[in-house]
């Protein structure tokens, strides 16, 4: 026999049902369908995000009259043969339908134009709703079916949930290509989320011009609908800090636990996951879980070092709440409560770049990129009475110097929401160089980082690594809150508060 021949008698994809043994008998067809208690249809109470999404399409709607808008959720993603990662749905897509946690893959979210009326757009959700127990996805179906990863909900349910007029996904390729094509209505897509989704748009709107430009249009417009955050989204940033800080006091009270392990940044790592599991959706992002030299990787998510006694360990975690909504935090803190006189002193000047950007930020008229400017301010300075820099802080701090910054290479803050690095597709003039406005959330985090090989710097400062990281909201009269206060900042509280919880 040939290869061919083998090929040709069973499909390559059809030899991932080997192994299930799936029975498919009429006989035992009709026993499974049959026997299984009517539940009385109850319909969900409308989700408290409901009103603030439909705001939000409302705002979106009126920058694109006219045009029909396709937002996808994304699909299931293997994460090795026929296992998928557990799904988080598009941001974009769940902050205009109020979606969370794992609804609803495949999904799609379209604003279609309006020819009269107070609204520019009707907003449908197609999805793929519960298959009846009659139907071969009830037993056999492995990614959708009700047997394997439980009920879906119906579309009346969903409609009742979001307020969204609800249809089945299997419409949604008509619906795109009504009245599109060459002088017909213009529609755009989100990219990059839903390759299917894509094709179809593609094939709808063959002839228009510019489409790529019309969605990264669409992109940013996106981004920058979350800058200023609405009251639902500052309450479910407040939750996420408040259960971020829960889980860096599980840190702590960990600690010994991850000194006597040999991957001890693991346990470290843990000890957070389960608190983000407990209280949210997830983790907002991989956990940064850095002991000694390793906190001078900016990125280090490997986590499989050790926690040793007279070390700093650096931690940079948020939980990510239901709604999607992340915190994100970074506390330096030493392994056995006590700083080093060397620990101290970085610490100290990354803290007081902290406050200083704290304080440009609550200025009158402060632009996003003057929080940064503040912070570099004060490290330069503390660097060059250290001697470290090849000049002054004034010649470091000009666009030709910089030197500073090989020990801060990154930004000081960023805005943070339903994505822990949110808005990254606005404008620069709506972002870095924009003046800081009623509802912004974003973070403050300078650092220092002193690499073990770093010859520039004094011995004992060598290993050293520091970040500080709070999660600031700008209130309505200007002025600026520090979510996350909660957990201490300056040495002798971290050290009291560390304390505390080893008793």
């Amino acid at each position: 026999m040939t290869d061919t021949d083998s090929t040709e008698s069973q499909p390559l994809s059809e030899r991932g049902s080997n192994r299930s043994q799936r029975p498919s008998s009429p006989a035992f067809r009709a026993f499974i369908a049959s026997g299984w208690q009517e539940q009385e249809p109850t319909l969900p109470e409308q989700s408290p995000a409901a009103p603030f999404a439909a705001a939000r399409r409302e705002r979106l709607g009126a920058l694109f009259p006219g045009e029909r808008l396709v937002l996808p959720a994304g699909t299931l993603v293997t994460r090795s043969n026929d296992t998928d990662y557990r799904f988080r749905p598009n941001s974009a897509f769940a902050h205009l339908t109020g979606l969370g946690t794992d609804e609803e893959p495949d999904a799609v979210l379209v604003l279609h134009p309006v020819a009269e009326g107070e609204d520019t757009h009707e907003a449908v959700l197609y999805f793929r709703p519960r298959a009846g127990k009659d139907t071969e996805e009830f037993f056999a179906d492995a990614r959708y079916g009700e047997l394997w990863v439980g009920q879906r909900p119906s579309l009346e349910e969903v409609a009742a949930l979001t307020g969204l007029r609800t249809a089945h996904i299997d419409s949604l390729g008509d619906e795109l290509a009504k009245d599109a094509g060459p002088g017909g209505v213009q529609l755009r897509v989100v990219r990059g989320v839903d390759a299917a989704v894509e094709a179809q748009v593609e094939s709808a709107r063959r002839g228009q011009e510019e489409t790529e430009a019309a969605d990264a249009r669409l992109a940013e417009a996106l981004s920058e609908l979350r800058l200023r955050k609405d009251d639902f989204e500052v309450a479910e940033m407040r939750k996420a800090v408040a259960a971020t800080a829960e889980g860096f006091a599980d840190i702590v009270r960990a600690l010994p636990r991850a000194v006597e392990h040999e991957r001890g940044e693991r346990v470290i790592e843990g000890v957070f996951g389960a608190r983000a599991r407990e209280e949210g959706n997830a983790v907002g992002y991989d956990t940064i879980a850095a002991s000694g030299n390793h906190a001078n990787t900016l990125h280090w998510i490997r986590n499989d070092g050790a926690v040793r006694p007279g070390d700093l360990v650096l931690i940079d975690a948020g939980v990510e709440v239901d709604s999607l909504y992340t915190a994100d935090i970074t506390r330096t803190i030493p392994v056995d409560g006590v700083f080093t006189a060397a620990q101290r002193k970085v610490y100290e000047a990354v803290l007081d770049a902290a406050d200083a950007a704290f304080a440009r930020a609550g200025q009158p008229g402060a632009r996003f990129r003057d929080v940064h400017a503040a912070a570099m301010e004060v490290l330069a300075a503390r660097l060059e009475a250290w001697g470290l820099l090849p000049g002054t802080a004034e010649e470091s701090l000009a666009e030709e110097g910089q030197f500073h910054r090989r020990w801060m290479v990154h930004g000081t803050s960023h805005h943070l929401g339903i994505d822990v690095h949110d808005c990254a597709q606005a404008r620069r003039e709506m972002y870095l160089d924009a003046e800081l406005e009623p509802g912004m959330v974003f973070t403050i985090e300078p650092g220092l980082y002193f690499r073990a090989d770093d010859l520039t710097v004094p011995e004992e400062l060598r290993g050293i690594g520091v970040r500080i990281e709070d999660d600031v909201l700008v209130r309505a009269d200007g002025t600026v809150e520090n979510l996350s206060a909660a957990l201490p900042r300056r040495v002798e509280d971290v050290e009291a508060w560390m304390a505390s919880l080893r008793g």
